[in-house]
């Protein structure tokens, strides 16, 4: 029997996702600016009551019960930071993407000009509502082709795009199918640049919508950026539940991979005290819904089934890849980052999972 070249590369790359070490990593939201920007202002704002304290990241200087100053944008502080997450044995950092000279892209800076960034990869998250500035999607693809980003599957620079919105498409490009030219004619750019053909990857809040995503823009890859299921004062377990029963459910769809891996989910810091660009919180609303901070223990043992999850599903995940919400969302109650309460007992934890 004949046996198609279309076959034989299927094969290939799966053998390759199987046999292949792997890559697990996490969001980076870099809103710890300080008073350099709004964001940071009112990130300082929500973790300013002592009871939040000791989530504070270890660069954040506390001044008083109800003040604190958090401020990561030194080379200083990069530097610590890509030590920290590489002893721990993360593969990259996904940044969250902003305009080049936004307060929210110094942290990506910072690490561009680190010289300690071979240390730890990287890639990008692209909210959809960007792409439609020109210079934008410039900037996106001059990142791409910087050295130590983050490729998979022979070659294949990785993005995740996420926050898509039918409505909101349509309004800015006319139709979903001059959006998939657009990200056509995006991909056709990083291809002619040199950088290969990326790796999309649809981040969506329900594997279901997001396999149609992939479909229809032709995307290669589910995932999330933030898995929960809305529970009272529930126990990790359970969030860590749900996070694992949606990597079941998104393979079901017959997508690819990237298992959302959840470090914890409790917003209380942005709800008595709510962010400008979440306009719709009302002040102490659902206070209730979060889940219980895990023990690193815990946070170790849901990385431990989220790559054995990826070895026992290579056909489901050809990347190998993971990604953990989040190395630095620590007023939404998710973080690996070291603080000032717990130092790096959650980065000691995961070390034994990814650098036995």
């Amino acid at each position: 029997m004949k046996t198609s070249l279309f076959t034989l590369c299927a094969v290939t790359a799966t053998l390759a996702g199987a046999n292949a070490a792997p890559l697990v990593g996490a969001i980076r939201w870099d809103a710890w600016h300080g008073e350099q920007g709004a964001p940071g202002r009112a990130v300082q704002r929500a973790l300013g009551p002592k009871e939040w304290h000791s989530r504070l990241p270890f660069f954040a200087v506390v001044r008083g019960d109800d003040d604190v100053t958090i401020d990561g944008t030194s080379q200083e502080v990069m530097d610590k930071e890509i030590d920290y997450a590489s002893s721990a044995g993360l593969a990259y950092w996904a940044f969250v993407t902003y305009p080049e000279n936004d307060a929210m892209s110094l942290g990506l800076k910072r690490y561009l000009s680190s010289k300690k960034r071979d240390k730890i990869k990287f890639c990008l998250i692209v909210e959809s509502s960007r792409l439609h500035d020109q210079s934008y999607r410039n900037h996106l693809l001059s990142l791409m082709a910087e050295p130590g980003y983050l490729k998979v599957l022979g070659g294949r620079p990785v993005w995740h795009l996420g926050f898509l919105s039918e409505e909101n498409l349509k309004k800015q490009w006319g139709s979903l199918e001059e959006f998939r030219r657009a990200l056509d004619d995006f991909r056709a750019a990083l291809r002619q640049k040199g950088s290969g053909d990326p790796y999309t990857v649809i981040m969506d809040f329900g594997p279901v919508q997001g396999k149609k995503w992939m479909d229809t823009l032709g995307a290669q890859a589910i995932s999330d950026y933030a898995a929960n299921g809305g529970k009272s004062a529930a126990p990790y377990s359970e969030l860590t539940a749900y996070a694992e029963k949606f990597w079941d459910i998104s393979k079901g769809t017959g997508a690819n991979v990237v298992p959302i891996i959840m470090s914890g989910w409790d917003r209380r810091p942005r709800i008595a005290r709510p962010v400008p660009w979440e306009v719709w919180q009302k002040p102490g609303a659902n206070a209730d819904k979060y889940y219980q901070a895990p023990t690193p223990a815990e946070l170790a043992s849901h990385v431990s089934r989220a790559v054995k999850w990826m070895q026992n599903n290579p056909d489901a995940a050809p990347s190998q890849m993971a990604i953990i919400y989040a190395w630095n969302e620590n007023d939404e109650g998710g973080w690996l980052v070291p603080t000032l309460g717990d130092g790096t007992a959650r980065l000691d934890a995961i070390a034994k999972v990814l650098k036995p």
